[in-house]
């Protein structure tokens, strides 16, 4: 099983689920953050921080949103890890 970051993620780019995470398991590009599934150990902390519901538990990820297993799998390692919040990308975010 792998904790999963979704399309939701994408243009608002929160990270309060970075502050959580006792892994660094996160990184982020421009747009969103990534869940590196190989030094993630599947806390689950940044679930429920998440403000746009974006991060899922692989057995609780809805069919539609299969693909982002893969997208995390692969997008993670090539990015930079982050370990503290950025700011959102959003105008007026939390």
């Amino acid at each position: 099983m792998a904790i999963v970051v979704t399309e939701a993620c994408n243009g608002c780019r929160y990270t309060e689920c970075v502050a959580v995470c006792p892994a660094g398991c996160f990184h982020a590009d421009e747009r969103m953050v990534y869940i590196d599934p190989g030094t993630c150990i599947e806390c689950r902390a940044c679930i429920p921080v998440c403000p746009v519901q974006a991060i899922y538990d692989e057995e609780d990820l809805p069919a539609a949103l299969a693909a982002w297993v893969a997208i995390n799998a692969e997008r993670a390692p090539l990015l930079p890890a982050i370990e503290e919040k950025l700011p959102p990308l959003k105008a007026g975010a939390a």
